[in-house]
Parts: C-alpha cells; structure tokens; sequence
C-alpha cells in the first residue's frame, strides 16, 4: 500500500541536472550554456575548465552533476553521454541602491538565474 513511484521527467537515455539560484544575470550564463551545447560530455568538461568567465565553474558543477546521475542513477553509459540541452532562466532579483546626485535614488538590480543541463546517451556511429 506504498506510494507510487513518480513518473521519470527524461527520457530512458537521458539524465538532467538543475543548480537554481545562480548569481549572475541570464543573459551572461547563457553565453556559457551556448558553448557546451551539443558536445560531448568530455569536451564540453575540457571547454568549461578552461573557460575564462567567472560563472564556468558553477556550469561545470552542473555538468557533472548531471553526469554522476546519469551514471548512477540511470545507469548510463559516461563514454557516450552528450550536452542534449542546456537551458537558463530567470530567477530572482534582489533590488538594491545607491544615492544619486541631487537627492535621486539609482536602482542596483542583481538578478539570480537558474541553469538546467541535459544529457543524452547516444551510440557511436561505425
């Protein structure tokens, strides 16, 4: 009388991975997002070590991560895992403010996004 099992959200071959509440704007980690996909996991790894943008380390996390559930919980295989998608999202902003000349107010916004990776196992052509 247990409770269901829920439903995969991915597909038999696929595992994903989520990291919510990433400071930096949207629109930068996309930039970053945009150049795994569609790689190889191992070069999109290589790409992201050697990245020079701040935020890389934290796609990187996310890239691995969705790799150790694809392997542990999906049983995959790592050799032929590939970045299937990797998509942004806006988050919260956190509103701040700097006094202004003549008695203004200058609005600060430091938004947070969330980045989501998945990875797709495909066999290797002959």
């Amino acid at each position: 009388m247990g409770q269901e099992k829920n439903p995969r959200r991915v597909a038999d071959n696929e595992a994903m991975a989520v990291n919510r509440m990433m400071r930096v704007s949207p629109q930068k980690l996309n930039l970053v997002a945009a150049m795994i996909r569609g790689k190889p996991v191992a070069k999109a790894l290589a790409d992201l070590t050697f990245s020079k943008k701040r935020i890389a380390g934290d796609v990187k996390k996310t890239l691995q991560s969705a790799i150790a559930n694809a392997e542990n919980n999906h049983g995959l295989d790592v050799d032929e895992l590939v970045v299937a998608e990797a998509w942004v999202g806006k988050n919260m902003v956190m509103k701040r403010g700097r006094p202004r000349a003549r008695g203004r107010y200058g609005r600060i916004m430091k938004p947070f996004s969330q980045l989501t990776i998945k990875v797709r196992q495909v066999e290797e052509q002959a």
